[in-house]
């Protein structure tokens, strides 16, 4: 690695989440003098861990699934020296449960590139056929403004595995979702070969993998990460940032400095004349409870997704059982007590155990989780890019060809890096 502060000009990256990290990162591999500033107290954004005075233990806010197709975000971990701070199964497979029926089932792609998987009728999703997966084809095809639903159409392998996997990728429905963010998730994974598709969860929290070996690695390349520090204003002069106004704090950029703003969109299009950015956003609400005794999942999976129910994924770490619902915004107005009582009565029948007592709980609502991934919103996401030189934009709602994930943030952050860097 090229020592810190041998090439010219510091880079001040304005944000701690994944995509200010990524940055952070790239930009001191590289040689740059990097200073971070972030607004809250604590980096990682929407990704991070807290200890709860409810449950008594530390939990994240939300639960985030990776792929083993998420290769920016596997360097990532490999770079901060978190890489077996995931977990998962040793082969491709997914596993869901109806809550209408009690009927659990698996789909599990072959590890290579020819999808014979399709064929064999215990791989494959119950009463689904193998042209039924042809029509996946479709998308490659599909005009930009097509949703999920043009494309692919209503039917059972809609219902059992389309409108899961396009919620839990782009946070919307496939009513309104883009096709061509499914698409990019698709191309990525099972266009690749089922053994892209293995899935991975952290095995400790999101802090622990996310984002406290990040800041252990960018201390030690000497970067300086400044918190409750907001940006309020960027001096522009010309074709180049000339400034930050933090407020107590101002910051003068010299010729050779440059600028990663790496906030939310709303924050971004403020600070910045003429910026087009995704205007609406979409809610996530996540479930915590505290079972008595740690509970297991059929064949020791640590995640399971659930039909025929309010909840969409349940995922078991410990003694705390996790509920993830995307494309919540409905839900996301009702009380925090109501949830609890609505997510518990899934998590109970997934567990086996359907008369079970409420246990202790905590509901954590992401309002602006991710832009709402429509055609239409899709459409705004800005380049990394900017007309102000020295000043480059990271974040999952920039365009990185892929839906508002951990691994478009990343990507999104290591684009902004390496733009500054060719500039």
């Amino acid at each position: 690695m090229t020592q810190p502060g041998s090439l010219t000009g510091r880079v001040h990256v304005v944000g701690a989440g994944l995509a200010g990290l990524a940055a952070a990162l790239s930009l001191s591999r590289a040689g740059r003098s990097v200073v971070v500033h972030e607004a809250a107290g604590q980096a990682g954004g929407r990704c991070r861990s807290y200890f709860d005075r409810t449950l008594g233990c530390r939990i994240d806010n939300g639960n985030h699934l990776l792929l083993a197709s998420n290769e920016a975000a596997l360097d990532y971990l490999a770079e901060t020296g978190a890489t077996t701070s995931l977990t998962g199964p040793v082969r491709p497979e997914f596993a869901f449960h109806d809550l209408a029926v009690g009927h659990t089932w698996s789909v599990r792609p072959n590890p290579g590139r020819i999808a014979w998987w399709i064929l064999a009728r215990r791989r494959r999703v119950p009463g689904s056929g193998p042209l039924d997966y042809l029509r996946a084809l479709r998308l490659l095809v599909a005009r930009r403004e097509a949703t999920v639903m043009d494309v692919l159409g209503p039917g059972l392998l809609m219902e059992r595995l389309w409108r899961p996997l396009t919620v839990a990728a782009l946070n919307a429905e496939p009513e309104v979702a883009a096709a061509s963010l499914l698409l990019a998730v698709l191309r990525k994974s099972l266009g690749r070969g089922g053994r892209w598709c293995r899935p991975l969860v952290v095995r400790d929290g999101l802090a622990e993998s996310f984002v406290d070996p990040a800041l252990a690695t960018l201390e030690r390349r000497g970067v300086a990460v400044a918190f409750g520090r907001r940006l309020r204003a960027i001096g522009l002069q010309g074709d180049r940032a000339a400034s930050l106004d933090f407020g107590e704090v101002s910051v003068e950029l010299g010729p050779a400095d440059g600028v990663v703003l790496a906030v939310p969109p709303m924050a971004a299009e403020a600070l910045l004349p003429g910026l087009v950015v995704p205007r609406d956003s979409a809610a996530i609400v996540n479930a915590h409870f505290l079972l008595d005794r740690p509970a297991a999942l059929p064949g020791g999976a640590p995640f399971v997704g659930l039909l025929g129910g309010t909840a969409q994924w349940l995922f078991l770490r410990g003694r705390i059982a996790s509920v993830t619902v995307s494309a919540a915004d409905r839900l996301a107005e009702e009380p925090a007590d109501a949830l609890l009582a609505l997510l518990w009565r899934d998590t109970a029948a997934a567990l086996g155990t359907p008369d079970a007592a409420l246990p202790p709980g905590r509901i954590v609502k992401e309002r602006r989780a991710t832009f709402r991934q429509t055609p239409a919103e899709a459409a705004r996401r800005p380049p990394a890019g900017t007309v102000w030189r020295n000043l480059a934009l990271a974040g999952d709602w920039t365009d990185t060809g892929l839906p508002a994930t951990i691994e478009g943030a990343i990507r999104s952050g290591r684009a902004a890096a390496d733009l500054l860097t060719e500039r």
